[in-house]
């Protein structure tokens, strides 16, 4: 039988690991650790790497650096400004990745029970501990399951009316590149979960997962194929914008909300 990312009860395996982090971004992970302490100090909880960084599969150049940040408090509007600063600093000093994302909660907020299948599960599965004491050591473990689909992808029909903003403002190559990469994850990302309980596992990996997604819409599986491809090269025609809010987008929000339903409605953060 196959791995698929899970352990052998079913639970979803944590990946990601600092030992896995190629010797290459080794120095930008060492700074991102120095520089995160000295600018938050005790407003700091705990930090955590996710992504392709500490999963060994970053492309020199073209991946970016994702770290998640765990604050004592609700982040303010100076922590946000902090965080910017931080990493935007990261990306000039470092030509191996491209760009720095730095997401910023409170523990409370990452331990809520609101939280428990969607910042919770991102944290305790998908995250690799940085620094601090792990907030995952109090929380679950999880099963790739309905709930868990609704809970982490099943908003996508609300986030289209901002896509469908943001892609008329852009003007610039750069813009239609950004966006690119941030539309294409997040719709492969989605038409995982979409599949998720039915493959029974996890992963990460783009184009594992829109094969998998193929497996079950094969009529749209060229489509999550080329996304896939954006996702991880983006591309400056804006034509492939319209044809994730114009078409693709909308039909996998509503074929996500026929299954699976809709996400719990959150507090204003």
């Amino acid at each position: 039988m196959e791995h698929r990312g899970l352990d052998a009860q079913g639970y979803i395996e944590r990946e990601g690991d600092l030992g896995r982090v190629p010797a290459g971004y080794r120095p930008v992970v060492a700074a991102a650790r120095s520089r995160i302490a000295e600018a938050f100090g005790r407003r700091l909880h705990s930090a955590y790497l996710y992504g392709s960084v500490p999963r060994g599969t970053a492309r020199p150049g073209d991946s970016d650096l994702d770290l998640l940040l765990a604050l004592q408090h609700e982040p303010t509007h100076e922590d946000r400004d902090i965080a910017e600063v931080l990493g935007r600093g990261l990306d000039e000093d470092f030509d191996v990745i491209d760009g720095a994302g730095i997401l910023l909660y409170s523990k409370d907020r990452l331990l809520s029970e609101q939280e428990r299948y969607d910042l919770g599960w991102f944290l305790a599965c998908l995250c690799t501990p940085l620094l601090g004491s792990d907030l995952a050591e109090h929380l679950p473990r999880y099963r790739p399951d309905g709930l868990l689909a609704r809970e982490t992808n099943g908003d996508l029909a609300a986030a289209l009316p901002s896509w469908r903003a943001r892609a008329a403002a852009a003007r610039t190559p750069a813009e239609y590149r950004k966006l690119s990469r941030l539309f294409a994850r997040r719709l492969v990302r989605t038409g995982f979960t979409l599949v998720m309980p039915r493959w029974g596992g996890w992963t990460s990996d783009l184009l594992e997962s829109a094969e998998a997604f193929g497996q079950y819409y094969p009529e749209r599986a060229a489509q999550m194929r080329a996304a896939a491809g954006v996702a991880l090269s983006p591309s400056e025609d804006p034509e492939v914008l319209r044809t994730y809010i114009e078409d693709l987008g909308p039909w996998l929000a509503d074929e996500y909300t026929a299954r699976h339903g809709t996400k719990s409605p959150r507090q204003p953060a």
